[in-house]
């Protein structure tokens, strides 16, 4: 897959940097480089190199790839994801995510939480499946691609996973070009929070409710946006048992769903998304120090390939590890063991010590090249010049 991005081959440089890449986003850290890394540890040589990538190196390799080169490494990884069981694919949260940035172009500064002072910020777009917590690939949004657009670009890559999803919003996806695009053109279940505009507030205490049960009731109707012929289904929530305790909230549909088993239940499964941001956001989604595009995309979508092998290593792993953040699982697991490294004949033997027996990464490790043929898999590693890796635990 890497290969497929860079555009190289096995003998080259610029898959064994971007490895490097993909490697600094599992162990959570933005840069590994000389002025802030002992060098010569054995770091290097995982990504089949002598020496540490510089920033300038990196710098130039994602940016002479494109965004489409980035974009259709994140389908390819969505669908081998999607072939190994990393997806339910019945319910997708998408969220306009935004990351702080420290790029030096003049831009408008905006707050991430209203209690927050106002920062430059990168627009995001991501999807994930709301079942197993997984991410199905990001977007970006800039000046040639707003809101729509971006997710546009995002739900179609939505569609290998499940074409018939229900996609759960956020208010920023509450546009008529949006909900035009995805009735027309797809085959979406779609529900977004309405904004709370006069207009809406007006319709909400204009309706009669049907009480669902203590404190709650819903109502619907028919709802278009302004200026448009185009019917949807609003479906309006309120709470509390008197008037002067009663809250409102009022969702907009593509779905023929009951309104109790949308909002009530459905709807409560975008907040998992939040939990990916708070659990994987370390590997690579919660910083962005420039605005390159190229850049961007190409480091957000290599940090999926780790976040994926990362989600695959966790099944090995026994409770409470399997339920650390990427943070706690880099911190304990991939950058405080102690090792050595040796070549005999065509294999490198990684020796690692005290690792916590509880993890039992030697039934999973040891003899290595002997479990990879016996699964019909090629024991050689192309960036490690197809020598065999294996391992030793003392």
């Amino acid at each position: 897959m890497i290969k497929g991005y860079t555009g190289c081959g096995d003998a080259d440089i610029e898959p064994r940097i971007a490895m490097q890449i993909v490697n600094e986003a599992a162990i959570c850290k933005n840069r590994v480089r000389k002025s802030n890394y002992i060098s010569h540890q054995g770091f290097e040589l995982l990504n089949g190199l002598g020496f540490l990538a510089t920033d300038m190196q990196v710098h130039e390799l994602l940016d002479k790839h494109t965004l489409e080169q980035a974009q259709s490494l994140q389908q390819t990884t969505v669908a081998i994801r999607s072939n190994n069981g990393h997806y339910s694919g019945k319910t997708i949260a998408i969220d306009p995510h935004r990351i702080v940035s420290t790029s030096k172009r003049v831009m408008p500064k905006k707050k991430k939480q209203p209690t927050e002072p106002s920062r430059k910020m990168l627009q995001t777009f991501f999807a994930l499946d709301t079942h197993t917590g997984q991410p199905i690939g990001c977007g970006i949004g800039s000046p040639g691609a707003n809101t729509t657009k971006a997710t546009i670009e995002l739900l179609n890559m939505v569609k290998t996973v499940n074409q018939n999803a229900l996609i759960l919003a956020d208010k920023e996806h509450f546009t008529e070009q949006l909900f035009q695009r995805i009735d027309q053109d797809t085959d979406f279940e779609f529900l977004v929070p309405a904004i709370s505009s006069e207009r809406t507030r007006n319709i909400e205490r204009s309706l009669t409710y049907q009480r669902k049960w203590a404190g709650y009731s819903t109502a619907e109707t028919i709802f278009n946006f302004v200026g448009h012929k185009e019917k949807y289904r609003l479906i309006c929530q309120r709470e509390g048992e008197t008037v002067r305790d009663y809250v409102y909230k009022s969702f907009l549909t593509l779905s023929n769903k009951p309104a109790t088993v949308l909002l009530g239940e459905k709807y409560m499964e975008r907040w998992s998304i939040e939990d990916f941001f708070n659990f994987d956001g370390a590997m690579g989604f919660d910083r962005a120090s420039t605005f390159n595009l190229n850049i961007r995309y190409g480091k957000m979508s290599l940090a999926l390939l780790a976040q994926a092998a990362t989600y695959e290593l966790r099944k090995k792993l026994p409770h409470p590890y399997n339920r650390w953040n990427s943070t706690h699982l880099a911190d304990a697991v991939f950058t405080k063991m102690d090792g050595d490294i040796r070549v005999k004949d065509d294999t490198i033997i990684v020796t690692c010590y005290n690792a916590p027996k509880e993890l039992k990464l030697q039934n999973n490790y040891q003899g290595l090249p002997q479990k990879l043929t016996a699964e019909g898999i090629n024991p050689k590693v192309p960036w490690l010049y197809n020598f065999k890796l294996d391992f030793r635990f003392k």
